[in-house]
């Protein structure tokens, strides 16, 4: 397995893989999750690709960059133990130098859910993603549907600006109980840790009903909320039953639907979705 930082060094190394070569973009702090999703790519690719960068432009000033997890010589000791062949770690003042000012804004996809609470987030997703996808040059890049917006936003930027990648959305990892796996379920106490369930709990309520027959948005909407209402550590930002590729939220009977939630747990926010 190749180590490189700099662009230069990650264009030549490039060039000697055979293709066709598998991307998966992370910021570290690796788990089972994004491991499955470099498994997939190596299952379908000659060569495979793994960026660790913790992307400060997708980071509000109130969220938690300073104190996101990192562990590199774990981490790439973990892609070794995959057979990933070529990890790219770049640094701050490559990604982002002295006077950057070009941006990319994904517009309607960027609006609902995630964008409306955490302004300039996707425009930081979709840049940081445009540049690493410039730098490797994939032909398949892949992604967890836990965070479903982003995939929705990232597929749509490379629609719109040409770019020659196929995106992969890979299924949700989950913990035994159904949490979702994530770098920030560190943050969670022991207490926390058994509350977090209550996602899973609610999503897969929704998913009962409408399996059921059960049809009606706003029904889906309010029951995955009663069940959040009931766990007293949780504190919801919102629970969507929304179309799967535009985000609009939906109302009325629906045929099929992205069924998403952010809720806090303490001082931890987790998200977790099912498509219906």
């Amino acid at each position: 397995m190749k180590t490189v930082k700099t662009l230069h060094e990650i264009r030549s190394a490039r060039a000697t893989l055979p293709g066709p070569v598998g991307f998966v973009p992370t910021m570290g702090y690796l788990h089972e999750g994004h491991l499955s999703l470099v498994r997939q790519a190596k299952a379908a690719s000659k060569s495979t690709v793994v960026s660790i960068f913790v992307n400060p432009t997708q980071f509000g000033p109130k969220e938690d960059l300073a104190k996101y997890p990192r562990n590199l010589e774990r981490d790439l000791a973990l892609l070794e133990s995959v057979g990933v062949d070529l990890v790219w770690t770049p640094e701050n003042q490559m990604m982002y130098p002295e006077g950057y000012q070009s941006w990319v804004t994904v517009e309607e996809v960027s609006k609902p859910l995630e964008g409306s609470l955490r302004p300039g987030h996707f425009r930081g997703v979709a840049t940081v993603v445009a540049k690493l996808f410039n730098g490797v040059q994939a032909d398949r890049a892949y992604f967890g549907q836990k965070d479903a917006q982003q995939v929705a936003v990232i597929r749509r930027m490379v629609i719109d600006l040409n770019f020659p990648v196929e995106i992969i959305a890979c299924p949700i990892v989950r913990e035994p109980d159904g949490l979702a796996m994530s770098s920030r379920n560190v943050y969670l106490d022991h207490e926390e840790r058994n509350a977090s369930t209550v996602l899973f709990r609610a999503l897969m309520s929704a998913k009962r009903m409408f399996m059921a027959g059960e049809r009606n948005a706003a029904t889906l909407r309010q029951a995955m909320l009663e069940i959040l209402e009931r766990e007293p550590r949780a504190r919801v930002q919102y629970a969507s039953v929304a179309h799967p590729e535009s985000l609009d939220e939906m109302e009325g009977e629906i045929e099929h639907a992205l069924c998403s939630l952010a809720v806090y747990i303490g001082k931890t926010r987790l998200i977790d979705n099912i498509v219906l």
